[in-house]
C-alpha cells in the first residue's frame, strides 16, 4: 500500500512538473511573457483562452535576428497623435531613427517615445518600436508586432527581434493598441519572436 502511495505521488509530482515545463519557454523573455499570460491580473487573454493556456507559440531563437542599430536622435521632432485600434489616440513623437542590417539588407525604422509613458515611474527611458514585415497575416499577427527598448547612453542600440510580441488586441479586442505606422515596414520575413495566436 505504501509503495502504491509513493508511486502515485511520483506520478503526480512529475505530472505537475511537466505541466509547468510546458508553460516555460526557451528563453527568459519567453518564460516571462508566458508567466504574465497565465496570470489573471496581467494577462490580455480572455478567460476562456487563459483557462487552457500552456504558452504562446514562438519562432525558435535565432541569433541572426539580434542586430546592433545606429540611433540617430531627432530631438526637434513634433508630438503627434498615433492612431490606435479604438477611438483613443496616443501622443507620441519620433525619438530617433534606427539604421541596421538584417539578412544582408539595410533598413531604417522610427523608434517612438510616448508622452504619457515617459512621465510614469520606471518608464522615463522607454522607447517603443512597432514594425510590420512579410510574415504578418500568415505566421504572425496581421497588424504587426512591437519591441520594447530603452534609451541608450551612446548612439547604438541592440534590437532583438526574438523579443517581438503581439499587441494586446491580438488576444482581446477590448484593448486599445497603437497601429503600426506604414513607414516601419521591413520588406522581409522576420521569423523571430511571438507567432500569431491560435494558429498551429
Amino acid at each position: 500500500m505504501k509503495n502504491i502511495f509513493y508511486l502515485l505521488l511520483i506520478i503526480f509530482v512529475s505530472g505537475c512538473s511537466q505541466e509547468k515545463q510546458k508553460i516555460q519557454g526557451e528563453t527568459d523573455f519567453q518564460r516571462k511573457i508566458n508567466a504574465e499570460f497565465k496570470d489573471a491580473s496581467k494577462s490580455p487573454l480572455k478567460d476562456k483562452d487563459r483557462k487552457d493556456f500552456r504558452g504562446l507559440d514562438f519562432f525558435k531563437f535565432d541569433l541572426a535576428y539580434v542586430v546592433t542599430a545606429t540611433l540617430k536622435r531627432t530631438p526637434d521632432s513634433k508630438w503627434f497623435k498615433m492612431k490606435t485600434t479604438t477611438n483613443r489616440v496616443s501622443n507620441e513623437r519620433v525619438y530617433g531613427i534606427l539604421s541596421f542590417e538584417l539578412k544582408g539588407e539595410n533598413y531604417e525604422l522610427n523608434v517612438y517615445q510616448g508622452e504619457e509613458l515617459m512621465k510614469k515611474k520606471g518608464f522615463e527611458d522607454y522607447l517603443f518600436l512597432p514594425f510590420l514585415d512579410d510574415t504578418n497575416g500568415d505566421t504572425t499577427y496581421g497588424g504587426g508586432r512591437y519591441i520594447d527598448l530603452r534609451i541608450p547612453e551612446r548612439n547604438t542600440i541592440v534590437i532583438d527581434f526574438n523579443k517581438a510580441y503581439n499587441p494586446s488586441c491580438a488576444y482581446n479586442e477590448k484593448y486599445s493598441c497603437p497601429i503600426v505606422p506604414r513607414v516601419n515596414y521591413i520588406s522581409t520575413e522576420v521569423n523571430a519572436g511571438v507567432k500569431a495566436f491560435g494558429k498551429h
